[in-house]
């Protein structure tokens, strides 16, 4: 054995030790490895012990976790009896993630010698279900949905709001801005400071550090400078951070607080639940598609929303890929669709013509197509 471990956990540990320098992926990638080692401790069995027959089952749960009292529950701190390793079941996508992740982690585990095998290579389809090099990108708001939601988000309040209502609207408008213009993770939305956002040679930047502790910095649009401006003057600063103004870019109602990554995911997801709300009693059955796609959209879907919309707005690929920091192009690449387009526009030119079908061709002998 090459590492230092006395229990499965401690060698997941060594395992997620390697992750230090990217706190997000790190994060991930333990709560796939908990689901599993709790699955696994229900049955009294470890890691060594699962075989390939065993992740049928485990994909089975991951999409039906039971009983749900025990497995699901809403997001509290980890110490909390009332914890719960799932917020509800999992997607299909994120059923391969979590597959994907694991299949890395027994890698790892075999190379240091704590298990004998990795199951994950002995799956017949492992290509198509463990291959995370997924087809063009479909979890984001399409643009009239989107243009629909950032009105409501920008619906005049009424003149006696209470103060708590007018700062939590100046808030979100940032936070659903933010996401919109400048593409983050909410990982570094959370940690974004004050003077993240500089100036030089007259024009705005944000500085961020990103998945794998890389440094970048993004053009700031005009759009986002003045949502910058508009939420500083909410919390009485003046319009532009100075470059010794180290806090918090989202604040808690003191004004003074950061938001930490689960708050701010309850905010997101809260906003599109009351938007949908909003959008189905406003325009009924018509917009029930639309209110669900709302209701299923989460904090990664506005990143998503970000980037296509950008493609889409004919920004080039290699700036589309600096705004994701993305460090191959072939990713960023699943944010255009404008070959799908085309491809819809030139199939549109197959049909049966201005006619009916099976038209009459009328050559003095009757119809050309005569039943």
């Amino acid at each position: 054995m090459h590492i230092e471990a006395e229990s499965d956990a401690e060698a997941v540990a060594r395992w997620l030790a390697e992750y230090r320098a990217s706190r997000q992926t790190q994060r991930a990638y333990r709560r796939e490895a908990e689901r599993l080692l709790l699955w696994l401790s229900e049955q009294g069995r470890g890691l060594g012990e699962l075989r390939r027959g065993d992740l049928d089952a485990f994909e089975v749960f991951l999409a039906d976790p039971r009983p749900a009292e025990r497995w699901i529950g809403p997001v509290r701190p980890r110490d909390d009896p009332r914890w719960r390793p799932f917020r509800g079941p999992l997607s299909p996508a994120s059923r391969r993630q979590s597959l994907v992740i694991l299949q890395g982690m027994y890698a790892w585990l075999v190379e240091a010698g704590w298990v004998g095998h990795n199951p994950f290579r002995l799956m017949r389809d492992k290509r198509r279900r463990l291959d995370n090099r997924q087809g063009g990108i479909e979890r984001y708001l399409e643009r009239p949905l989107w243009d629909w939601f950032w009105a409501w988000l920008n619906r005049p309040m009424a003149a006696d709001a209470a103060p708590r209502r007018v700062f939590e609207r100046s808030r979100r408008r940032l936070v659903f801005g933010f996401a919109y213009l400048l593409a983050p993770r909410i990982g570094e939305m959370s940690a974004a400071r004050m003077n993240d956002f500089v100036r030089r040679e007259g024009r705005w930047w944000w500085r961020v550090i990103g998945k794998g502790d890389k440094a970048a910095q993004i053009p700031v649009p005009p759009d986002m400078l003045a949502l910058l401006e508009a939420w500083r003057e909410a919390l009485g600063l003046s319009p532009h951070p100075a470059s010794d103004d180290d806090g918090p870019l989202l604040r808690a109602l003191d004004g003074r607080r950061g938001l930490g990554d689960n708050r701010l995911y309850r905010l997101i997801r809260d906003a599109f639940g009351e938007a949908a709300d909003v959008l189905e009693a406003e325009q009924g059955d018509e917009a029930r598609d639309a209110a669900a796609r709302l209701r299923q959209a989460t904090p990664h879907w506005l990143r998503h929303t970000a980037l296509t919309h950008q493609a889409q707005a004919g920004v080039e690929l290699r700036y589309l890929a600096g705004t994701a920091r993305h460090s191959r192009l072939d990713t960023t690449a699943r944010y255009l669709h404008a070959e799908d387009e085309e491809w819809h526009r030139q199939q549109a030119r197959h049909g049966f013509g201005s006619g009916a079908a099976y038209e009459e061709h009328d050559d003095g002998g009757g119809s050309r197509w005569d039943a």
